[in-house]
Order: C-alpha cells, then structure tokens, then sequence
C-alpha cells in the first residue's frame, strides 16, 4: 500500500500545497485530549485488563496443558529456533506455513507441532496431544458483530480455564485461534474482545501487525488480579471457626438531628434548582472529520510506512466526503484506481485512494458526508484515507474521534 499510494501522493501533495497552504504549520487540534495535562490517564486500567504474556523457558518454550509455544531470539530463523528446541527444522516450518530458512522477529512466537521435553521447573502435564484450536472463515463484506459475539460466547462456555505451566506460574491457558483467509489482527481481536495491541504482544506480531494464513495465535487472557485459582471472583472469607464479621449497631448515644416538618398542606418555601440542560450539551459529532466510508479500520496509522488508515468496506459502497471543502486534484495511481483530494478549512487535505466512481470535478465544492466516489472492487475491498496539515501526514483517528 505504502510503496503504491506514498510517492504519487506525495508530489499531488507538493503541488496542491504550493498555494496558500504553503503558510500552514500550526499542529492539529488533539480532538481526544489524550494531550491535555488534566486529562484522565487510563492507561493503567486497560493494561490491568489483559495479563502479560507469561516468561518463557531457557530455551525459550512457554508450555501450556494442551500445547507448547517458542518464542524467537534476535537473529533467530526458523532452522535455528527448531535446533533450540530440539524439533527438525522442517517439520517446525511446515507446521507454521514457513520454510526453515524465514527470519524471525525477536519476540515471534511459532507454535510447536508436537511437545518437548520442557526446562526445569516447568513440567509437563499433557498428554501431548494438540490443543484445541479455534477459527472460521470470516467474509470481506460487512461483519455480523451479534454471531461474533455468540460464537465467543459459546467457545467460551465450553472450555474450562486450566494451568498454566509455563515458569511455573499459575494462570490459564489461552485459547489457540489459527488464522483462516481473510482475517486481520483486528477481526480476530473484535471476535474475542481483546485489544488488538495485546494480540500483537503476545504473538510478538511487527508494527503493522500483519498475520498470515494458516498461522497459530494465542488469544490474551484477563488480569489474575480479580481472579483466584479457579478462574472464578475471589470472595471474602473469614477462618473457620471465628464467625461472620458483625456489623457495629449505630450508637443510640448520639442523638438524631432536630427536625422542623412543614405543617400539613404546606409547600415548601424554596424550590430546587434544575440544572440547565441545554448548557451541558453537545453537538452531535465533534470531531472534526467524519469516516469516509462505513466499515472498521484494517491497517493502523504508522508515520513513515502508512501515512493513513485503510478502512474495510465492500465494492461499490459510497465514499463521502470527511467535511466541506473543495476538490484539489485527481488522479491515479500505477494500476489506473483513481485518488481524489479535498482542500479543507485550517490547511487540512484529506485524500481518498483506492475508489471509483468519482462523481466530483476538480475545483467543486463539497459538503461534509457528500459522495463523492465508490469503493473500487478488490479482494479485500478497503479506502486508503489520509489526513494532511498541508503535506505532513496526520494520524487520521486523532481528528475521528
């Protein structure tokens, strides 16, 4: 995406900019406030949410009940990993769609084939068989988020927590998902409900969280802290013998506040203060662009590699307009798939690459949720979206939200 859209892009960009955008340096609003000094930091709580990836072995191996998992050392191949393990190097490729040779990033976990004798400390308590391993085919079109959810939810009733052998430390086992055609991080994320930057961490997948097909994901698990052995809420308790905690009486010692009821039929002197309303509320949308196309984000923003986002949609639906503005240029990339560009308020451009259908001219102005193309047929069907401070790229969920 990046090597097609980038470079032409770029000089549109240049060119578009020579004119009073030339001018426009200030920074971007932070619409999130995620900037501001006072703003609530919740970092803590969502990292609360999801439990670490448990340490491996000296060799690198995390082993669970049902299977066995290897995490990659710098300078790591598959062959190189395997001789680690003591695995043939063929066989641990094969397993994981790879051939022996594929380099590996410090931090890539590949699931192993069969079990291996693990370090001490952290036995075996498996019969060595496979463990169950989940995943569906999962359509390009729009995604049903209600039978996600049930399917979750049904896995999730079958499978009783179990313990977690790596290093020795207690915990329960992941659920295994193997990544079928037409899956990202981001859909397999949504079908479990975790966040896509923990699915990354404990997979040790790159920066643009890429997965391929046929490859073995574990699926994060909750934080331990809520939780006791058995997977289940902790409850207080008191040691046998020694009863159930009394509660302290309230003290007849203190007397109860003087009263002055109103006489019957009366109506109180002073009415309370509504609060107004109208003052606290907010217009519908404050964000300063709109999403141009419906569908759920399937590439990241990434400064230098991925100058936008890529939204997933079907072919033909309508890409709109993300606010008012004029058509700055029109053009096309390598492969003849058209890319318009809107000039907004502030110094802002916003480009709309991968489309069809454009239904503007260069020089018209638009309004905000306006069609202005359609999305060009393609397996999967996506826009690549941007938003620009004159030629300087900017993260586009920064101003969407």
């Amino acid at each position: 995406m990046v090597a097609i859209y980038s470079p032409l892009i770029r000089a549109v960009l240049a060119c578009v900019a020579l004119g009073a955008l030339a001018a426009c340096n200030n920074q971007p609003p932070d619409w999130d406030l995620r900037k501001s000094p006072n703003a609530p930091n919740t970092s803590d709580a969502a990292r609360a949410a999801i439990s670490e990836r448990p340490a491996p072995d000296g060799r690198g191996i995390i082993s669970y009940p049902t299977y066995q998992v290897a995490v990659a050392e710098r300078g790591d191949t598959v062959a190189s990993m395997a001789a680690r393990v003591g695995l043939p190097a063929v066989d641990l490729a094969k397993y994981n769609g790879m051939t022996p040779e594929t380099g590996l990033r410090q931090g890539e976990v590949l699931a192993l084939p069969r079990r291996v004798a693990e370090s001490l400390g952290s036995p075996a308590t498996s019969t060595g068989l496979p463990g169950s391993v989940t995943g569906g085919t999962i359509s390009s079109g729009p995604i049903d988020i209600t039978t996600l959810a049930n399917g979750a939810i049904e896995r999730a009733g079958t499978s009783a927590p179990a313990a977690n052998t790596a290093q020795g430390t207690p915990g329960r086992e992941p659920v295994r998902h193997q990544v079928q055609r037409g899956e990202t991080a981001f859909t397999i994320a949504r079908l479990y409900n975790v966040p896509a930057k923990a699915l990354a961490d404990w997979n040790g997948l790159g920066p643009d969280l890429a997965v391929r097909e046929g490859q073995y994901l574990m699926i994060p698990v909750p934080g331990e802290e809520a939780l006791d052995a058995t997977g289940t809420a902790a409850l207080d308790t008191t040691a046998p013998g020694t009863g159930s905690p009394t509660p302290e009486p309230p003290s007849a010692k203190t007397p109860l506040p003087a009263e002055k009821p109103l006489p019957a039929g009366s109506v109180a002197a002073v009415t309370p203060v509504s609060p107004n309303l109208a003052a606290s509320q907010t217009p519908a949308s404050a964000a300063r662009f709109a999403m141009p196309v419906d569908g759920k984000i399937s590439r990241a923003y990434e400064k230098g590699k991925n100058e936008g986002i890529d939204v997933a949609s079907s072919a033909g639906a309508p890409v709109r307009a993300a606010a008012d503005g004029t058509v700055a240029a029109i053009t096309q990339d390598t492969s003849q798939v058209q890319i318009l560009i809107l000039k907004h308020a502030d110094g802002y451009l916003t480009v709309y690459a991968n489309i069809d259908g454009i239904k503007v001219a260069k020089g018209a102005t638009v309004k905000r949720g306006q069609t202005i193309a359609t999305v060009h047929a393609g397996s999967p069907a996506f826009v690549h979206f941007e938003v620009r401070k004159g030629t300087d790229s900017v993260d586009p969920v920064s101003l969407l939200q």
